[in-house]
């Protein structure tokens, strides 16, 4: 069965930079399972899986604009440091906030002072090309359910250790799915 629209794909992968730095994987634990067409997985991995079926393997390179995007300035703010109040600020430090649309958004501490915060809403893989080795573990039909919910009846498991989105997901409250940012 081939990995189309609507259908729950289950995949391994390893995940690794420009430079062949291993960033994430799942290889020896649970499969990623995600439903095709979701936007759950970001677009350039989900373009390259369409084509292939269970039991396939294969080296999938997504360039940075089909990733998590081109790294920009315009992401980069400074903001009076008193929106800060009660929290001990560290250079690196991963802050979560709710953005415009209710959705979680995420800001690294890049510096700051008693006056001013500089905080970046890049995503840490912004402007990064990315390299996976993927093997499609299952292809299936999504459950009414599934289709209803948009999710994987338990599939909630995700470790890319970005402390986010993972594989760059719509990250929902209780759940850590791999997707598209």
């Amino acid at each position: 069965m081939t990995a189309i629209e609507n259908k729950v794909v289950s995949i391994f992968y390893e995940l690794k930079d420009v430079d062949g730095n291993l960033l994430d994987s799942n290889m020896s634990s649970t499969p990623l399972s995600f439903i095709m067409g979701k936007n759950q997985i970001i677009p350039g991995l989900e373009r390259e899986i369409i084509n292939l079926k269970q039991g396939d393997s294969s080296n999938i390179t997504v360039i940075a604009a089909d990733a998590y995007g081109e790294y920009s300035d315009k992401a980069i703010q400074t903001l009076p440091a008193e929106q800060f109040a009660g929290i001990q600020l560290s250079n690196g430090m991963t802050l979560y906030g709710q953005g415009e649309d209710g959705n979680t958004v995420q800001a690294i501490v890049k510096e700051f002072n008693d006056q001013e915060v500089t905080i970046d809403f890049n995503h840490p893989l912004a402007g990064q090309d990315l390299y996976f080795k993927i093997e499609v573990a299952e292809v299936r039909d999504a459950s009414e359910d599934e289709l209803k919910s948009g999710y994987v009846e338990g599939s909630h498991q995700c470790s890319c250790g970005l402390d986010d989105d993972c594989c760059g997901g719509h990250h929902h409250e209780g759940d850590d799915c791999c997707g598209k940012h």
